[in-house]
């Protein structure tokens, strides 16, 4: 037996199915035989490996018994020459095993040895080499000046970001995310110390290692890829407190009596303290001063255009007119919530500003001496009910800050890596589900053969060769490699190359499930539309949707329609899209149609309660989620899919979306 590989999974079912493909991969042509360690998974890991890996020795436990235990379980059982410990949320490249077993083979001296990791964008995971937490380095890693000073051997001990990560070389220590040593190391020093939960468990392992002679390796000359934290992401684990934890017991186990050392923890667990209370407290403050700032420009503005002066108020009202309306606000805006678990709730902060301003001009009549301008009131009012929830619509449609049950329709410009089959299929999954927040802009092939030539309306635009110079020159921000058609070895040499680029890179495994990221795996497979809520058929959402579509059309025509009939009266021109829009405004005002619905074409006679499947799909539209996506060749189905997502997930601010994409659209598209 050449080499058996052990898993330890807990409730990463989908970066495990891909990580054993990759293995898999890997391994062929090699003696070998594979563990999974399931820590009582409620994700259906367990039955993923029974049904597609069969052949898989799997270990199902009935509690999560931590990193330690669990590994030792398979290691009691393992038969190979070598034994390796890799994440569930890992990739190999196919050379990989074969690569580090000729370097042993080579080496003998050396009883352990990882590899280079690599972070879903491309950068150097800094685990994957170490030093010993000596009472120095502790210290420097504390009090941060490791990361202030990456390229000093006197501070940056511990990541050892001071040496080049493409040299092989002896360090102390390598990450528990890929570990691989010697069948004898293991039958001298024995498996994990079960005393570490999680954590600190690789760092003992290798110090053991050391200290019965052998040697630990960083070898450079094969990389893998680990998507790191996402097993305690799915889980009620405080990550930082057992880090520390697991600090302590290598300290006391390997350094007895340090005094000093006790103390470097004890300070380092202090610092993440107060660090984390800041963290926490900063972030509503700087929210509630923006809000405070807003709320005095607004009052400025409006005094400045009431008045035509800037100091237009009388000497005694300074500074309270500028501070206790603005204190009103945002103490309303706090006990409503909206600095703590709704901070980007536009409803909230509408309602909160709207009733402070009520509250301020009630104040204005008791306290007579500030009534001076009871305009200025209601002008600065206006303006903050439209910029405090206003530019919190704008982080939210930006994906800065608050989360939306979806995500929005501004996609991010994505690449499929993969123009075969599989990368069709991906694509044909992308464009039936429009709340994914992809949009394809390009295929790349494996070489220039197609270039140019089109699938089902994109473009193959380059290949793996100079997949850099077109994330750059089509500002990407999404690369998504069909692994079905591209080799491990050729995704990690791409994500190697592009770590200074500020893109993500997601992997779709042969399944065409799921799409793997960095943060997230979207669920490809398609959703159910049986006894689900949807949001069109509210009857408040309908009644907002209505007051929206005949404010907004009443203001389009008085401000538009007169130009826009003058013009077709005079001119013998062909009427623009936005005329025809316009000349469509009165139907909006009478209830035929709306501004954002189904498009026009597809109802019959311009009727509104066209349905699917009982589903109510909403009013004929002059802009829609379907017609904003022109350039696509949408199938039938892939309308209908568009349709039910529009009827699931309507609200205020996904009309607001539609029309600004529209407009944005119509704005670039080629006469």
């Amino acid at each position: 037996m050449d080499i058996s590989v052990i898993i330890v999974n807990y409730n990463v079912r989908d970066f495990l199915r891909n990580a054993l493909v990759s293995i898999f991969k890997a391994l062929e042509g090699m003696k070998s035989e594979v563990f999974v360690v399931d820590n009582a998974s409620d994700d259906g890991s367990s039955e993923m490996v029974r049904q597609s890996f069969p052949h898989v020795t799997l270990i199902e436990n009935s509690s999560n018994v931590g990193f330690a235990k669990a590994n030792n379980q398979a290691l009691a059982r393992a038969q190979g020459k070598y034994f390796l410990l890799i994440n569930p949320d890992t990739i190999v490249q196919e050379g990989t095993f074969r690569t580090l077993i000729k370097f042993f083979e080579e080496n003998p001296d050396v009883g352990m040895a990882g590899c280079k990791i690599l972070n879903p964008d491309g950068t150097l995971q800094l685990a994957c080499r170490r030093s010993f937490p000596t009472p120095w380095v502790a210290l420097t890693k504390v009090l941060g000046f490791a990361s202030l000073f990456p390229s000093s051997r006197l501070f940056a001990k511990y990541n050892l970001t001071y040496l080049n990560p493409d040299e092989n070389y002896e360090v102390d220590a390598i990450s528990g995310s890929f570990m691989m040593v010697r069948g004898e190391v293991y039958a001298r020093i024995g498996g994990l110390d079960e005393t570490f939960f999680m954590y600190g468990e690789d760092l003992d392992w290798c110090y053991r290692v050391q200290q019965s002679g052998w040697k630990v390796f960083y070898v450079s000359a094969t990389q893998i890829i680990h998507y790191k934290g996402e097993s305690t992401r799915r889980s009620d684990i405080d990550e930082l407190r057992l880090f520390y934890q697991a600090m302590r017991l290598f300290v006391r186990k390997h350094h007895r009596g340090s005094l000093l050392f006790e103390l470097i923890i004890e300070l380092g667990i202090l610092v993440r303290a107060f660090l984390a209370f800041l963290a926490r407290f900063s972030k509503p403050m700087v929210v509630a001063f923006l809000d405070f700032a807003l709320v005095d420009a607004a009052i400025l503005a409006s005094a400045v255009y009431r008045t035509g002066r800037f100091h237009s108020f009388p000497g005694y009202a300074y500074p309270w007119v500028f501070i206790i309306p603005a204190l009103v606000v945002v103490a309303s805006l706090y006990f409503s919530g909206v600095y703590s678990y709704r901070r980007f709730s536009v409803s909230r902060s509408f309602a909160a500003v709207f009733t402070a301003f009520v509250i301020i001009s009630a104040i204005t009549a008791f306290f007579l001496e500030f009534a001076f301008s009871r305009m200025v009131i209601i002008l600065s009012g206006m303006v903050s009910v439209i910029v405090i929830p206003g530019w919190r619509m704008l982080f939210r449609l930006l994906g800065v800050g608050g989360r939306l049950s979806r995500k929005t329709l501004f996609g991010k410009r994505t690449l499929i890596v993969g123009a075969d089959q599989s990368g069709q299929e991906l694509l044909k999954k992308i464009n039936t589900r429009p709340g994914d927040g992809y949009t394809v802009v390009g295929f790349i092939d494996n070489d220039r053969r197609r270039l140019g030539q089109k699938i089902s309306g994109v473009e193959i635009v380059g290949s793996v060769e100079n997949i850099g110079k077109i994330i750059q020159d089509y500002k990407i921000s999404e690369v998504i490699f069909s692994t079905d058609a591209i080799p491990y070895s050729t995704i990690l040499s791409v994500i190697g190359k592009s770590r200074n680029r500020m893109v993500n890179f997601r992997l779709v495994p042969k399944s065409l499930e799921v799409i793997i990221g960095k943060a997230n795996v979207d669920q490809l497979d398609e959703i159910p539309f049986i006894d689900i809520e949807y949001n069109i058929s509210k009857f408040s959402n309908r009644a907002a949707k209505r007051a929206a579509d005949v404010a907004i059309a009443l203001f389009l025509l008085i401000c538009c329609a007169p130009f826009v009939y003058l013009k077709r009266a005079f001119a013998r021109t062909t009427p623009s899209s936005f005329s025809s829009a316009i000349r469509l405004l009165p139907h909006v005002v009478r209830g035929r149609f709306s501004l954002v619905g189904q498009p026009i074409e597809t109802t019959s006679a311009g009727h509104a309660q066209a349905q699917k499947n009982g589903v109510f799909l909403g009013k004929p539209g002059i802009t829609g989620i379907v017609q904003i996506h022109f350039d696509k060749q949408l199938s039938k189905e892939e309308r209908e899919q568009y349709l039910l997502y529009y009827a699931k997930n309507q609200s205020f601010i996904l009309d607001f979306e539609i029309l600004l994409k529209a407009v944005m659209r119509r704005l670039h598209r080629p006469a």
